[in-house]
């Protein structure tokens, strides 16, 4: 199907689908989560963590790799702080920072970047990357 949508609006609309998408996830209804995400959807989480490799739909993404990740941390002190996003085309680049207690101890304090590519009002792929030598030493250690 091609767009008939012009550059602008093309950036426009990965922009605001990815800001929907955030204050989506604050929430943490994943039956909405995945309504954002295309049935292929992956999710690159750069680095060497037991986490860290590509995740395909919907299903893996929101049923196996985000709840490894928050299952190391203790819900009820989990915050995540959006604090932009820069769009070009189908391209966003988003930043937040999340914020946990490890159930290891450790204070859990993250800067994330990741690059999301929309196709269609829906997210097609996403690459994160942070620190993860932190997220080692504090959340899987």
């Amino acid at each position: 199907m091609t767009s008939t949508l012009n550059a602008d609006d093309v950036t426009a609309q990965s922009k605001a689908v990815v800001l929907d998408y955030m204050n989506a996830l604050t929430g943490g209804d994943f039956t909405v989560l995945r309504g954002f995400f295309t049935p292929e959807a992956t999710w690159t989480l750069a680095g060497d963590l037991p986490l860290s490799r590509t995740w395909t739909g919907p299903d893996e993404i929101l049923g196996e790799f985000v709840p490894a990740m928050v299952s190391r941390l203790v819900p009820e002190s989990m915050a995540l702080e959006f604090t932009g996003v820069i769009a070009e085309g189908d391209q966003v680049l988003a930043e937040w920072n999340t914020r946990a207690l490890s159930k290891t101890g450790g204070r859990y304090d993250q800067h994330c970047l990741a690059i999301f590519t929309v196709h269609d009002g829906k997210i097609a792929a996403v690459r994160e990357y942070f620190d993860t030598l932190h997220a080692k030493n504090v959340v899987f250690g």
